[in-house]
């Protein structure tokens, strides 16, 4: 029997994301802008804190099991910024433009450029479950001089990962890689490996 589940997301591009990183899974995995559901405060201090805020929040008004994810950049040079603001770094309306062109900006002049994506995964049966499902992922890469590619979405264009046996050799953005790649490495595709592992053993 098929699950329904709902994404606490309304970005497009993360639910494609999810979709296919969870498809080991028999869910059918429907995003919060479908149930006309609207987006939670984000009042946490941490990716965790803020992942459980939002599932707790969707699954309470979709009645739905409830899988959230935050997630967000975070460059050691400018104090952990832009982290748990990740989406909204350079304000609102939402921009991926806008928040790479700003942190392109403030790091004109910086030496140190590296940075690391994290991502916490809730995954809560209801509303008010007490024991959620957490797994965590990280990704570690350098901010590049300039947004390159085409693929992802967020930050994908100004991140270079490093390679996979931790060298800064790299010279690809996250936007310029295969799918495929990507989400072998990234941070959200080990946190939903993680994850799996908790839900499957």
């Amino acid at each position: 029997m098929t699950t329904r589940v709902v994404l606490a997301t309304r970005n497009p591009g993360k639910l494609r994301e999810m979709q296919t990183l969870l498809a080991p899974l028999n869910w059918t995995l429907i995003g919060q802008a479908e149930l006309d559901i609207p987006s939670a405060p984000e009042e946490g201090l941490t990716f965790i804190e803020n992942a459980l805020g939002k599932a707790r929040h969707v699954a309470a008004l979709s009645g739905l099991p409830c899988l959230a994810d935050d997630s967000g950049l975070v460059v050691p040079a400018l104090a952990g910024a832009p982290g748990i603001h990740s989406a909204r770094y350079a304000g609102e309306p939402t921009s991926d433009q806008a928040n790479n062109n700003k942190l392109l900006a403030a790091l004109q002049d910086v030496v140190d450029r590296s940075a690391h994506f994290y991502c916490a995964l809730v995954f809560l049966q209801h509303a008010n479950h007490p024991a959620p499902e957490i797994a965590c992922g990280r990704w570690n890469g350098r901010i590049g001089d300039r947004a390159v590619g085409e693929n992802g979405f967020g930050y994908d264009p100004v991140f270079i990962p490093d390679g996979p046996d931790g060298s800064d050799s790299e010279i690809q953005t996250a936007a310029e890689l295969p799918s495929a790649i990507k989400n072998a490495r990234s941070h959200r595709g080990q946190a939903v490996r993680a994850l799996l592992q908790l839900l499957t053993s």
